[in-house]
């Protein structure tokens, strides 16, 4: 109960049950801490733990517990840490004076990697620390980020982990359920050939007009996103859509929301308010665009496609609302693919939190 307080924000309470736990258990932290190691050794099985494990020599290296193919390699990092009686988070290359990194307590170094993460979501910056050394990759893998960032998109009822269901991890489910990639925007090239008019001069002369145009859509954490058709390209287009609130532009930038429902995104933009209308007539119309996009895998890109499925235009005139849909041929409405933008998640406003 005190674990939970605490995630929540709940100081005092907390505080109040971690007093009553340690007055029934005086071990008690050390009993958790037995817990949650507790699984380390259930991953491998008995013929898999290394015969080094049970002698007491401190200086065992890691290289003298070999790594087997097809063995977790978070385990095994485990069980090398807990042979020297600590999970150090990494040491010097050389000696130095100043205070190194591996003195900061793990919490604070969680806290720091929650900075990493931050509230973009941005999990390939998180993976790329992993790569430094083992303590990175055991705190890096730690399950409390992983199960945030998977509430945060898929909401406090995303599911559970475990033998009983499809993941074994938050991080299994985070990398392979159907998801949005929101360190980039998604992006849609619509290309067709349009008959022009006939010359007044010359009626034999038929020109052709090569129409070339971009679809954006950029997709936040918390359930905004935004539409941009221009055709401008991405180059010069995608820093438009870098804040959850742009400023003004032309072309008109659509806001709107969306909600994702296994591997549906079904999305309402509504566009920015028309200054040259007067807001007292009372014939006045609205509009709202309804789209439904289906997230899929092509070839290694995991979740990097978005495929038309459904596409309406909403108009509301004198308190009548009309459904007009639209026949989606692929000609016109090509999918959408994503695109990494480095600037989305260059800079952190606060981390990641639930």
């Amino acid at each position: 109960m005190g674990v939970e307080f605490e995630n929540e924000g709940k100081l005092y309470e907390a505080i109040q049950y971690y007093r009553r736990a340690v007055q029934l258990v005086p071990d008690i932290e050390l009993r958790i801490f037995q817990q949650s190691t507790q699984p380390v050794t259930d991953v491998l099985s008995e013929d898999e733990v290394p015969d080094e494990l049970d002698e007491g020599d401190d200086e065992l290296d890691e290289e003298e517990i070999p790594y087997k193919p097809g063995t977790d390699l978070m385990a095994h990092l485990l069980i090398v840490s807990l042979k020297h009686k600590k999970i150090p988070l990494c040491s010097p290359q050389h000696p130095t004076n100043a205070t190194h990194i591996s003195h900061l307590p793990m919490e604070i170094f969680l806290y720091i990697l929650r900075w990493v993460v931050s509230s973009h979501l941005d999990m390939r910056s998180l993976e790329m620390c992993s790569e430094v050394c083992r303590g990175f990759y055991i705190c890096c893998r730690d399950q409390e980020i992983w199960r945030i960032a998977c509430t945060r998109i898929w909401g406090l009822k995303c599911g559970s982990i475990g033998v009983a269901s499809r993941y074994l991890t938050w991080r299994e489910m985070f990398i392979k359920r159907p998801r949005l990639c929101f360190e980039g925007c998604y992006i849609s090239k619509t290309t067709y050939i349009r008959h022009g008019e006939n010359s007044f001069q010359d009626q034999f002369y038929r020109p052709w007009h090569l129409v070339e145009y971009f679809r954006y859509l950029r997709f936040f954490p918390d359930g905004r996103v935004l539409s941009l058709t221009t055709p401008e390209a991405p180059v010069s287009s995608v820093n438009l859509l870098k804040t959850r609130t742009p400023p003004p532009r032309h072309p008109p930038i659509f806001v709107g929301y969306y909600r994702l429902s296994e591997s549906t995104v079904s999305i309402v933009l509504m566009p920015g308010p028309d200054k040259s209308r007067n807001r007292s007539n009372s014939n006045s119309q609205t509009h709202s665009f309804h789209l439904e996009l289906e997230i899929t895998t092509y070839k290694k890109r995991l979740h990097g496609q978005l495929i038309w499925r459904g596409y309406s235009v909403f108009t509301k005139r004198n308190g009548v609302e009309t459904n007009t849909p639209f026949d989606l041929p692929p000609a016109r409405y090509p999918p959408f693919w994503f695109s990494r933008v480095k600037s989305y998640s260059s800079e952190a406003n606060q981390p990641l939190c639930k």
